[in-house]
């Protein structure tokens, strides 16, 4: 093959993947549907019994059942509530769905790379083709370990709008690297950032659900998808244990770059626009991991934190490669 065809090849990879990743979207968004109407069932019939119960109670003369006590009756019930066959198996096809695009991206990638007979990190739509890439890939070796068919339309659903601005705005054909990006250090250092914002991205979605569930979700008049995530302290708990795993990758992520900077430019430190923004991501979600942990703080304003730590990988990514010049001008637009 030569390296054109490759290049094609990639590109329709590409296409496909976000073809199947919109199917995706589409059947956990029925799963949704599917599922809603019997939680919302399940949950009017815990609430029927307990007041049937609470009646027979009070005729008796024991008292009525304590609002704890109703909690945690509804909690049970809406966690072993059967899933309705229709939503099974539209969740089911979406996650085949999800697993062929993921495998489609990581396609789109290689071929990407082998064109040009590099680490295919070298610009910004690569960046973001690979930064999808690893964001489904968290998500899919995630779902293997818990049920999360619930989160599936809100993490494919920014993945696809990555990728078409990566085709639209960011696109740029494969080419060679600049001279100072030929290092083993890109494969080292940009790789490790990759997975480090993939995992970030997820955990950004899951706090805003947290943050959401915990404004809205609680009431019967609050949103009504809102009712079918998980329950907020479950949240809460994914989240920042996606952040855990993410930390030390971005710190190492920081350091690589330092080392790398000092190979290319002599200086572990030149206060360029990138490497100011990295530190300033790094500072952020240390003050969340910091809170999340420190008596007086509560989980919402550390969730908080941690959503400002990824508004700031936008900037770093979307803003600071674009408009400001520096070393790290590699956007290739």
């Amino acid at each position: 093959m030569t390296h054109e065809t490759l290049a094609n090849d990639a590109n329709l990879s590409l296409y496909s993947a976000m073809a199947v990743l919109t199917l995706s979207m589409l059947g956990y968004a029925a799963y949704l549907a599917g599922w809603l109407p019997a939680r919302d069932a399940a949950a009017t019939s815990v609430d029927a019994e307990v007041a049937a119960a609470d009646r027979e109670l009070v005729s008796a003369g024991v008292g009525s059942l304590s609002s704890g006590s109703v909690t945690e009756a509804g909690v049970s019930t809406s966690t072993t509530s059967e899933i309705p066959l229709r939503a099974r198996k539209a969740g089911g096809i979406a996650q085949t769905l999800a697993l062929l695009g993921t495998v489609l991206l990581f396609a789109s990638a290689a071929l990407r790379g082998w064109s040009v007979e590099r680490w295919p990190l070298g610009n910004m739509f690569e960046f973001g083709v690979a930064a999808s890439l690893f964001t489904m890939l968290v998500f899919v070796i995630a779902g293997t370990r818990r049920d999360l068919r619930w989160l599936g339309v809100f993490v494919v659903a920014p993945v696809l709008i990555l990728l078409g601005l990566a085709n639209t705005v960011w696109y740029t054909e494969a080419a060679e690297l600049m001279p100072s990006l030929k290092s083993v250090w890109l494969i080292i250092h940009v790789t490790v950032a990759t997975i480090s914002v993939g995992l970030f991205a997820v955990g950004f979605v899951v706090a805003l659900l947290y943050l959401a569930k915990d404004r809205f979700g609680d009431s019967r008049r609050g949103l009504r998808v809102l009712r079918a995530l998980p329950a907020t302290r479950a949240l809460e708990r994914f989240a920042y244990s996606l952040h855990i795993i993410a930390f030390p990758l971005w710190t190492f992520t920081l350091i690589a770059g330092a080392i790398w900077a000092r190979q290319a430019w002599g200086s572990y430190w030149n206060w360029d626009p990138k490497e100011v923004w990295t530190f300033i991501i790094w500072v952020v979600y240390a003050a969340y991991l910091h809170a999340r942990v420190t008596s007086g703080w509560r989980r919402q304003s550390a969730s908080w934190v941690a959503v400002a730590g990824f508004a700031c990988i936008i900037i770093n990514y979307a803003v600071v490669n674009v408009y400001f010049v520096g070393q790290h001008s590699y956007s290739g637009l």
